[in-house]
């Protein structure tokens, strides 16, 4: 099992553990839920943005998906410009239940469900039109996609034990690479800077890092900390990268040489996916959490610099007691921008309620 090695362990231990706040966080919109009731279930499992070059919001396009079998694709802009105005840009009905999407390009986005199947669609034409169909694992859940960078490759993560790479704009149903494991694939993904490095989050309680031109001769790192399930894995830049695990802890890897560089602690994700992202460009790291709440952790700190609760509406007696125990934040997922500091967070929980989050770094006071 790698150690956990913090360079800063010679400081005052209390000193190490009191983040400073150099975040404000603002709610920017808030989507509520579409289904008319808490016992019908709306539950959010994937959020995903549009790709883009700038922080500008003009134009970018924001997904939601769930076991609701839709997948709805708001302006970003006009979500947030109109705040009373909360409908769909687009709203595609899919055949199964959905676990996981992802933009390949601006207009064309992936879906993976729990019949094992990915489907891609473009946003543009009509409510959807499906472009693409692949049936990537036998019937078997798919818990996780991903792209490349460049949309040049697509990876897949699934309950029959395997990873799946390919081609995405090829017409063929030709793998590029199958990766097998012995656990459930709970999370895929791609370096997003471009480099060719490809990551694996695995129900053996490991993650795993490949370079993509030679996957066949095995992980070039094995990353072996957590006492369950590795349920996300992000790639957070300088050569380091975030994983998530149903044990209540993410970790910070400088995954080269197998490092366990800090662990962050906090919020709850003992039973379930409660999502987690990291904003690679300030070393800001989200996730859901079991206890209804969006916790944001700076890579510098064991300890949230962010905590928000996530109740949304009143609702009748008997509906807030057969939910009680049920409903946490799902999902989360940040607006990766290069520019002037700002960012955008959006987390959806178990109800179908989503909600937009701006931060900005607070003004240094000499």
């Amino acid at each position: 099992m790698n150690h956990c090695h913090d360079p800063t362990q010679q400081l005052d231990l209390q000193q190490e553990e009191l983040p400073r706040h150099e975040w404000d966080f603002s709610l920017l919109a808030s989507i509520p839920s579409s289904s008319p009731s808490l016992l019908a279930s709306d539950s959010i499992g994937s959020i995903a943005f549009s790709p883009c070059n700038s922080n500008s919001t003009r134009d970018s396009l924001l997904a939601t998906a769930g076991i609701a079998r839709k997948i709805r694709v708001y302006n970003l802009s006009s979500l947030i410009e109109c705040v009373a105005q909360s409908q769909p840009l687009v709203s595609i009905c899919t055949p199964a239940k959905l676990s996981n999407v992802r933009f390949r390009t601006g207009d064309v986005i992936g879906a993976g469900d729990y019949d094992g199947v990915v489907t891609e669609y473009d946003v543009t034409r009509g409510n959807g039109i499906a472009v693409s169909e692949r049936d990537e694992h036998g019937g078997r859940r798919i818990w996780s996609i991903d792209y490349s960078s460049n949309g040049s490759l697509a990876a897949s993560g699934s309950d029959d034990c395997t990873a799946h790479m390919w081609d995405p704009r090829a017409n063929s149903d030709v793998l590029f690479e199958t990766i097998p494991f012995t656990s459930p694939v709970c999370c895929v993904e791609f370096d997003p800077s471009g480099e060719p490095f490809f990551a694996i989050g695995c129900a053996d309680k490991k993650a795993y890092v490949y370079d993509i031109r030679m996957v066949r001769h095995g992980p070039i790192q094995v990353l072996d900390r957590h006492t369950r399930a590795v349920t996300y894995v992000r790639f957070a830049g300088h050569g380091r990268l975030v994983s998530s695990g149903a044990d209540d802890r993410h970790v910070l890897w400088e995954w080269s040489n197998g490092q366990c560089v800090r662990e962050y602690t906090g919020h709850t994700s003992s039973r379930s996916f409660v999502g987690m992202g990291v904003w690679m460009h300030e070393g800001l790291v989200a996730s859901g959490s079991e206890s209804n709440e969006v916790f944001v952790y700076d890579l510098r700190w064991r300890r949230p610099i962010w905590i928000k609760g996530f109740t949304e509406h009143v609702h009748t007696a008997i509906e807030i007691e057969n939910t009680r125990n049920r409903g946490f934040v799902s999902a989360v997922s940040w607006r990766q921008g290069t520019g002037d500091e700002n960012g955008m967070l959006v987390a959806g929980d178990t109800h179908g309620v989503v909600k937009v989050f701006g931060c900005r770094r607070r003004e240094q006071v000499e």
